[in-house]
């Protein structure tokens, strides 16, 4: 087995006692060879349990502080430290099926890809968890291939992603700025630079998604509002149907606004709304028939909050991000370069 490549699974986390125990046992548990692997927690300064938690992996796992606590400076510092010739990312939310690594260094072999990945599978939990998960699953509340996929194939982007180290010593690491969607931007890089990626459905985890209408609305929003710097940066990342939520919203706040004193503004508010409720009743209605008709009036809102925390995330950083357009960017953060903070936390081993 001494063959097989040396997988670094870079693990980010934060404050997340309640799943950094069952993720980290799901990596420790898989089929490949452990004298081929290696798993790194880059953990952002919790002020929780988690380092207890950590702990009683005891060596089995290296744990590395990230005092910016964001995520892709989470990935970065875990991927300068890491000594494998594969970098998988795996979110602190996630239990990976036993033979998720081994699959997915198969699946890189077999397809040549410089990054491969599998779908995203949420687990529910309550009534508003259950609607969240199932509409994080539809065409109808994300467009994103991963969410809904039935079948291999090469994609644009992939949920956590595997790659061969070299694809960051040609394109570079994640950019340090983007607190959301620093994913799918590179990603972008990585196509443009002429790669590929690949998804597969054999590559199996579960994540356990928001349960809470404010959670998702906060999360939605982020995204929304970091994509605006993704477009700055990459202006052919977005595809159409991601400009329809920050469009849609803005089109009922102009006519809203109008309205009372233009007639032609207010039947545009109504027809809009109403187009809308329609298409959220259709999407819901065929969800419940799945789910249960007891789910119907949460996956309406979840749907809304999806769609219009989106929107309003994206106008609100096109106004806070204004002064970013058409500027020379700033090349993304380098394999080479030394990072001082990517060193075994002392808390880690030490107790404290």
């Amino acid at each position: 087995m001494s063959d097989r490549p040396l997988v670094s699974v870079v693990i980010p986390a934060r404050n997340e006692e309640r799943s950094i125990g069952a993720c980290v046992g799901s990596v420790l548990a898989q089929d490949y060879p452990a004298d081929r692997m290696e798993v790194i927690v880059v953990d952002g300064d919790s002020d929780d349990n988690s380092m207890a938690v950590l702990r009683g992996f005891g060596a089995r796992v290296r744990v590395l502080r990230n005092p910016s606590r964001i995520v892709p400076t989470a990935m970065n510092i875990g991927i300068r430290s890491a000594r494998g010739d594969i970098i998988a990312r795996v979110d602190a939310h996630t239990v990976l099926a036993p033979d998720y690594i081994r699959v997915g260094v198969e699946t890189l072999q077999r397809t040549g890809a410089d990054n491969v990945g599998g779908a995203m599978r949420p687990i529910a939990g309550g009534r508003w968890g259950r609607a969240i998960a199932a509409a994080m699953c539809s065409r109808f509340g994300i467009g994103a291939y991963f969410h809904f996929a039935m079948e291999d194939r090469e994609v644009d982007t992939v949920y956590m992603g595997m790659y061969p180290t070299r694809v960051f010593e040609r394109i570079g690491l994640f950019d340090e700025e983007l607190v959301r969607n620093q994913d799918d931007e590179l990603n972008y890089r990585l196509r443009k630079a002429g790669g590929r990626i690949f998804l597969t459905t054999r590559m199996q985890s579960h994540y356990e998604n928001r349960q809470r209408l404010s959670t998702l609305a906060r999360q939605f929003f982020q995204y929304g509002l970091w994509k605006v710097r993704v477009l700055q940066k990459h202006p052919r990342q977005m595809s159409v149907r991601q400009f329809v939520p920050p469009l849609f919203v803005a089109a009922l706040l102009v006519t809203g606004v109008a309205a009372p004193w233009i007639r032609a503004a207010a039947w545009l508010w109504g027809a809009g709304a109403g187009a809308y409720v329609l298409a959220d009743a259709a999407a819901s209605a065929t969800l419940a028939r799945r789910e249960g008709w007891g789910q119907f009036a949460p996956l309406l809102l979840v749907f809304a909050t999806m769609h219009f925390s989106w929107g309003s995330g994206f106008l609100l950083g096109a106004a806070r991000f204004a002064g970013r357009w058409f500027v020379d960017e700033p090349r993304p953060p380098q394999l080479q370069a030394a990072v001082p903070a990517a060193r075994e936390w002392a808390r880690a081993s030490a107790g404290e």
